[in-house]
């Protein structure tokens, strides 16, 4: 299967992309509307040939904007989305990124798609502990 995992922020979009149990960050996006952004990530569907969504969501009003992008995104394409707790995966991949050696202008349009990586990772490894199911 191939998997594309997503960070959603209001500002920037971080995609991951996996073709099987390793995840890799694949791109940051700027978040003009989400309308846009999910047609965006629908036609990067298509291209990589998407069997499955992951998308990483936190708490409060910020796991409510993520449901409603979510729901558009359902809406234009016919990909099942699951959710995955994302808790600290921004902060976990600005360290990883410092650790790297990464400047900062490379960290910060690296931060998000490396976040889309954490966050589809933990679903690959949950997956296969039987976590999550087809």
């Amino acid at each position: 299967m191939n998997y594309l995992g997503i960070d959603y922020g209001l500002s920037h979009i971080g995609l991951a992309i996996s073709y099987g149990i390793l995840a890799e960050p694949l791109a940051q996006l700027d978040n003009i509307s989400d309308e846009q952004s999910a047609e965006l990530i629908g036609t990067i569907s298509r291209i990589h040939d998407i069997d499955k969504i992951i998308v990483g969501i936190s708490e409060g009003s910020m796991a409510e904007r993520t449901k409603l992008f979510a729901d558009t995104l359902k809406k234009l394409i016919s990909i099942p989305v699951v959710f995955v707790d994302e808790t600290l995966s921004s902060q976990e991949a600005s360290q990883l990124l410092v650790q790297s050696g990464a400047k900062r202008m490379k960290r910060q349009t690296k931060q998000h798609q490396t976040a889309a990586a954490l966050i589809l990772q933990r679903y690959l490894e949950d997956y296969t502990h039987g976590l999550y199911s087809d």
